[in-house]
């Protein structure tokens, strides 16, 4: 056995034991950061901001490496992540900002085998189903080794379907190829563990579950909270939601615990958020109850697109329609029902099953997140190409007749321009470390933002006064007489006066001014899904129309012919308190603050700039990046919380 003692300056002196078995080495058996002398690690009581993403595919992902011929590995994502300089097609790139946290999710289908068609001596490579997958690769593959995912399909359709069926959807390996999976996930453990930092940079091992419902997209990321996790529940063991849970209620009982993230329901065709559970029954209370232990958080944003709500379902939201990607997960080109498909909707949805069963299973905090391709965790406008596999940086810079297909649209049907640059998840955690940041995740004490590193606070209580936020100690003042993003507002007998909720944001120090903070209510009425969109502060004089109480539009600076834009209108931060003019204690709700940045470029319009091309036409040239605070809960009186 070997024995590490880590010691770490806390709020109070605490000494960690670390025991673990190991056969031939004690670094991969043992946590990087337990081998080497460890800084005292920052602690907050009142918790800080920490940006990360927890959806990021490598090689080892059976996609990425087969479509693109991508070959970054794990251990390369984290360096990149958290600001290292690594080689991308054999040039250097570096983050312009490190990440606070990442978790590599590599598909868990095949996880770590195809990727060993890159040694020639490997068993993969000598095997029948690699030598198939090299006659069909080889004809495809440029001298860099990229290669179009597109031309794959062109080329060998009927033999590239089989194998991405047998060996991705269904994970149908020969037994000498199962044991390359399970090699590949001991060295996805491996190099999360070695590049853990303490108070500086937090890895969590993880995993995507990629499961399909008649096309419509089911998938879930898979974090675990430790420095070990067993070899993952995939598709092939059960594509039903409800077996996932099972498992991890199961593992946690064996001491790994672990939470699940749904993703994209915006290409889930209303399945994601459904009435209904995989047998096609109407959800109960068990079912409600196990859904909400298991996942606490859902992705509302991220390279596929936004997943806040549609103008169908939100015709009253004048920014509802932001880079939407509405299309079924592997249809392309079919648009999927709205409704089921989208946070919001699923909030309310919440609120009417939580009064028919007691418990919500729709009670979700909000996380943001890249799932991109190249193994580069990116969040930057002007780093992204279109493409989720490669960057617009270095290697992976387009030409300009590489950028023109992208603006027009690389698969014909949805166009690659639909696609949006990578999104960030937030957390307001003690200290950069997996024990603060995973609780962080569990209490939904989060945030996301479409790249920007904006920061907000959201606290709910029945006692702020206005004159919270101007208090010197108004945080600590919050969390003892509120909630934070995340949490319920505390029971209170006879309710009567509305509750009050203080609102906190500054700008990216390095990016765009804020335009208004808004908080956006859903509640249910009567068996009725409502939502009302409040404008509760705002920068510069602007007045909401009389009629329509609409509020201007705050502007837009961007020069069109550089992309560049100015911050002499907006705010750096803003701040109010606001409390319900419609609150009625007798339904059940939920409050979250979405916070608006001024105009700047999209992506589309700085690469067609950067590369002298037209700007496309069905895409805004300017968006307004924005947050997204978790949610705080209300219950009436006497009801299940």
């Amino acid at each position: 056995k070997a024995v590490v003692l880590m010691v770490a300056s806390m709020a109070t002196s605490a000494v960690y034991l670390h025991i673990t078995e190991h056969t031939t080495s004690i670094t991969a058996a043992a946590p990087a950061y337990a081998q080497q002398s460890t800084p005292a690690v920052k602690v907050n009581p009142l918790r800080d901001a920490y940006y990360g993403d927890l959806h990021l595919h490598t090689a080892y992902s059976f996609d990425a490496y087969l479509g693109n011929g991508m070959i970054v590995d794990p251990d390369e994502a984290y360096r990149f992540a958290k600001g290292e300089v690594v080689q991308y097609l054999g040039q250097p790139v570096q983050r312009r900002e490190p990440l606070d946290f990442l978790a590599v999710t590599d598909h868990s289908e095949s996880i770590g085998v195809f990727n060993k068609l890159e040694d020639p001596s490997s068993v993969v490579s000598h095997s029948e189903v690699g030598k198939a997958l090299k006659d069909v690769l080889t004809p495809i593959t440029g001298p860099d080794g990229r290669r179009n995912g597109e031309s794959l399909w062109k080329e060998d359709e009927a033999n590239a379907g089989k194998y991405w069926e047998d060996y991705f959807t269904n994970n149908l390996l020969p037994q000498n190829l199962k044991v390359e999976s399970e090699s590949a996930w001991k060295r996805e453990i491996a190099f999360a563990n070695r590049n853990y930092m303490p108070g500086k940079f937090t890895t969590f091992i993880g995993y995507e579950w990629t499961a399909f419902a008649s096309g419509a997209n089911l998938h879930r990321n898979v974090i675990f909270k430790s420095d070990s996790a067993p070899y993952p529940f995939t598709s092939a063991d059960s594509k039903k939601p409800e077996d996932l849970w099972a498992w991890l209620n199961k593992i946690r009982k064996q001491g790994y615990e672990a939470l699940a993230i749904p993703h994209n329901p915006n290409a889930s065709n209303g399945l994601m958020y459904d009435w209904i559970d995989s047998a096609g029954k109407p959800i109960d209370h068990a079912y409600a109850e196990t859904r909400q232990a298991n996942e606490p958080l859902s992705e509302i944003s991220q390279n596929k697109g936004t997943s806040e709500t549609h103008p169908l379902l939100s015709p009253n939201d004048e920014f509802s329609n932001y880079e939407l990607y509405d299309f079924v997960a592997e249809s392309r080109g079919y648009e999927g029902r709205p409704a089921g498909s989208y946070l919001r909707d699923a909030l309310s949805r919440g609120l009417i099953l939580q009064r028919r069963l007691g418990v919500n299973p729709y009670k979700y905090g909000f996380a943001g997140a890249s799932d991109l391709h190249s193994g580069l965790s990116l969040s930057a406008q002007a780093d992204f190409n279109g493409s989720n596999d490669e960057p617009n940086m270095a290697g992976g810079r387009p030409t300009k007749e590489q950028a023109a297909a992208m603006l027009r649209g690389c698969v014909p049907e949805v166009g690659s321009r639909k696609m949006t640059a990578g999104n960030l998840t937030g957390v307001w955690a003690e200290s950069n470390t997996r024990e603060s940041i995973y609780s962080a995740l569990r209490r939904k004490e989060t945030f996301a933002t479409t790249g920007t590193k904006l920061k907000f606070r959201f606290f709910g209580g029945w006692n702020f006064g206005k004159d919270l936020l101007e208090q010197r100690e108004w945080i600590a003042t919050a969390y003892a007489s509120g909630v934070p993003m995340g949490g319920d507002l505390p029971a209170k007998p006879n309710a009567v006066e509305a509750p009050s909720f203080g609102n906190w944001a500054v700008k990216d120090p390095n990016g765009a001014n804020l335009d208004r903070v808004q908080v956006i209510k859903v509640w249910e009425e009567d068996g009725q899904q409502k939502e009302k969109v409040f404008d509760v502060i705002w920068s510069g004089n602007r007045e909401p129309d009389a009629k329509t109480g609409k509020l201007p539009s705050v502007g837009n600076t961007v020069d069109l012919k550089t992309g560049k834009f100015t911050n002499h209108i907006g705010a750096t931060e803003l701040k109010a308190v606001w409390k319900d003019p419609e609150f009625n204690p007798g339904r059940f709700a939920a409050y979250y603050v979405r916070v608006l940045e001024i105009p700047t470029a999209r992506w589309s319009t700085l690469l067609a700039i950067q590369t002298g091309l037209h700007l496309p036409r069905d895409v805004p040239a300017t968006i307004q990046q924005r947050g997204w605070s978790s949610p705080i809960w209300y219950t009436p009186q006497g009801r299940s919380r």
